[in-house]
């Protein structure tokens, strides 16, 4: 299982904050790009609901949360609340979410990474879409990952 200390947060730069609001606003709009959703879960500190886009993946009849820029303060809220919602427009879906362990997370990360590249490839350090699954098993603990349900 991931290492919850492990320091990997990678910080949006001014440019991809700004795009962040541009995405979350387009999904309250209806608008959803590639599977594009807003994540709203409550904040383990302040109780607020936060919001941020988020890429769902489906993948063999299931969906998915990638964290691509890793320990975020969404994936820290999402573990500590273990459930939030998914809006796209006026539809709201509430879900519960189960963290998979880095041994399970390969196949869901290589999916990812070959659906998302062009927004995520410089994200993964060390794989890419055509990587083995050895090679996304020694960065698997860098990405945390979220069955939803």
């Amino acid at each position: 299982m991931t290492d919850h200390t492990t320091p990997r947060h990678v910080e949006g730069n001014r440019m991809g904050r700004v795009m962040n609001r541009v995405m979350v606003a387009l999904a309250r709009a209806g608008v959803s790009l590639r599977g594009m959703h807003e994540l709203r879960v409550r904040g383990r500190v302040s109780g607020r609901r936060r919001s941020v886009p988020v890429n769902v993946l489906h993948l063999d009849g299931a969906r998915y949360l990638v964290a691509p820029r890793g320990q975020t303060h969404w994936v820290r809220n999402l573990r500590a609340a273990g459930a939030g919602e998914l809006r796209v427009g006026r539809r709201t879906e509430a879900f519960t979410a189960q963290e998979l362990p880095d041994d399970a997370k390969p196949v869901v990360l290589k999916a990812y990474l070959t659906r998302w590249s062009l927004e995520v490839k410089s994200l993964f350090e060390g794989v890419n879409p055509s990587s083995t699954d050895e090679e996304f098993r020694r960065v698997a603990d860098r990405y945390p990952v979220f069955r939803i349900r």
